[in-house]
């Protein structure tokens, strides 16, 4: 993979999959069986980002930041998070100035991505 270059679905599984036996000794097999509700989990709460984001509420769209990205780093997806975690500095301090459409929409790409053939 070149610099710039956007990961694939099996790079995300294969790198949630390397934290969570890295982090919390689980078996491939417990991997396995729970990675599906995880990636549904995911899906949710870039759903309730999305729509926070619509509200055009800044406070709502920074603690949905927050809530997201604590789901991201619960994976190993530091770089998931830290958009995540612009949203939700920027949301929280009121930035009228940030560029949220593209955040979020940056982090709707990733989710896709990792969601893909699950």
């Amino acid at each position: 993979m070149m610099d710039g270059e956007p990961m694939t679905s099996q790079q995300y599984i294969n790198q949630i999959k390397s934290y969570l036996f890295n982090q919390f000794s689980l078996s491939e097999e417990q991997v396995s069986e729970m990675l599906p509700s995880f990636i549904t989990t995911l899906s949710g709460h870039m759903a309730s980002l999305e729509k926070a984001f619509a509200s055009g509420n800044l406070e709502v769209l920074g603690k949905t930041g927050h809530t997201i990205k604590g789901a991201f780093l619960n994976l190993g997806l530091a770089d998931c998070a830290e958009i995540a975690l612009q949203i939700e500095r920027r949301g929280k301090e009121g930035d009228m100035s940030a560029d949220y459409a593209r955040l979020v929409a940056d982090l709707r790409e990733k989710v896709d991505i990792i969601a893909d053939n699950h």
